[in-house]
């Protein structure tokens, strides 16, 4: 077999190869051979097959193996010599006949880059800071409360926070449009559910009482034929309910989980969950500078090979989730090129981290997954369930040990860049949700 190499790209390579067709023809005469033991046709016992008629039916066949058997015999033994690491599938590209006895093709593919991981110094991460206390707690028991609101019919004028019920019917230019008339409709007057125009125009109003009243809708509403433009309603409402949250008290806390009532024991486990979420995330806003300053500090070219699976795998992902929801994926194109941006990051961050976690020695020790494992199982009502299920199946605690070594890799790039730490709001980290 004779070998060459060429170099197309920063990371493409072309090797021109050639094999001995003599080697070939053997291979085939070998293949045929095998097949006769067991070939079956009428007018034969099975294995009493002239080999001439084996060779006619099968011989194209049992070529087309062997040829394809040496490709990929001397495209690996090529590799392996020159201790290159192929990304993706070679793509095979036969030649005009060269020297007598000869086959020869190339084979055009890419390598894995090469990672120098570069200086982390310069690179900067901001650590939030936030220390759970009865404020928060208390923010969050009023949110469980609300979640828990029930109404109940008042004898007054409709207010901020009352659920009312209406009638209604919108003209344009005199005529009913469409969506625009409902009967016996529910909303809680600044929930958001309804344009704060409308919501202002029924507050004031007392069961009985009907209004007409001229809106116009925003430029950007999602109804273009309503748009910018100027409608009349007619309003009548039908009840007005003031909101009532549950006491803290036993029954409450029975409500959230504690068996016995006790509210002190609710007010514990409250600020448990809290100082878990708290703490993921903050993880999760460091853990996003840290790959930000890994990919400054770390430039490379990723093969197009790994970038186009990647995007196939998120586009398969995408696919799975709309049908998880319900629905039909075959009727909505979901193409793999919307994710060629993701998979250009993820596949970069792949690479620098796998080399750092090789440089650094930042594997996951036994001690620290069986650590994950056991915290993440705090959240649920049986732990010890959860503990067991992931260390059921070798893919589960697969999962597991991922976590720990990307933890592995925040908490030691953190160690090297610039880091700075800056206090924040409750609000400002739960992104809102509990105000």
């Amino acid at each position: 077999m004779q070998t060459n190499q060429e170099t197309l790209g920063a990371l493409e390579r072309r090797i021109d190869m050639s094999v001995l067709t003599a080697d070939i023809d053997k291979d085939v005469d070998a293949r045929l051979s095998r097949m006769a033991r067991t070939v079956k046709m009428p007018g034969f016992r099975p294995g009493k097959v002239p080999m001439k008629i084996v060779a006619q039916t099968y011989g194209a066949q049992a070529r087309s193996e062997a040829i394809g058997a040496a490709v990929e015999k001397a495209f690996g033994d090529k590799v392996r010599e020159q201790n290159l690491r192929v990304a993706g599938y070679p793509r095979i590209e036969p030649k005009e006949a060269g020297g007598d006895g000869l086959l020869e093709f190339s084979a055009v593919f890419e390598v894995y880059p090469q990672v120098p991981l570069g200086e982390l110094s310069g690179q900067k991460v901001e650590r939030p800071v936030l220390t759970v206390g009865d404020a928060e707690v208390d923010k969050t028991i009023e949110v469980l409360r609300k979640q828990r609101t029930t109404f109940s019919r008042v004898e007054r004028a409709a207010a901020e926070g009352d659920r009312v019920t209406i009638d209604f019917a919108g003209r344009k230019d005199g005529e009913l449009f469409e969506g625009g008339q409902a009967t016996d409709f529910p909303f809680v007057i600044g929930a958001g559910s309804m344009l704060k125009d409308f919501e202002e125009a029924v507050k004031g109003l007392t069961a009985g009482e009907s209004k007409t009243f001229d809106m116009t809708f925003p430029e950007d509403y999602h109804a273009r034929n309503l748009a910018g433009q100027t409608v009349q309603f007619e309003i009548t409402v039908k009840g007005v309910e003031e909101a009532v949250l549950p006491a803290i008290d036993s029954d409450l806390a029975r409500s959230l989980g504690v068996a016995d009532g006790d509210v002190a024991k609710l007010r514990d486990e409250v600020r448990a969950n809290l100082e878990r979420e708290v703490k993921r995330r903050i993880q999760a806003r460091i853990k996003e500078q840290v790959m930000e300053a890994l990919l400054a500090a770390n430039p490379i070219e990723v093969p197009k090979a790994l970038v186009e699976a990647e995007a196939n795998q998120l586009a398969e992902n995408a696919k799975r989730d709309l049908e998880m929801r319900g629905m039909k994926t075959k009727d909505i194109p979901v193409e793999a090129a919307w994710f060629s941006e993701q998979a250009v990051r993820r596949v970069k961050l792949g690479l620098i981290m796998a080399e750092l976690v090789k440089a650094k020695e930042l594997f996951a020790k036994p001690e620290q997954v069986r650590a994950l494992v056991e915290d993440m199982a705090q959240s649920y009502e049986d732990p010890a369930e959860l503990v067991r299920w992931y260390y059921g199946q070798p893919d589960r605690l697969a999962q597991a040990e991922a976590v720990v070594i990307e933890d592995n890799v925040v908490e030691w790039v953190v160690s090297q860049a610039e880091t700075t730490d800056n206090t924040v709001s409750f609000d400002e980290l739960m992104g809102n949700n509990a105000a």
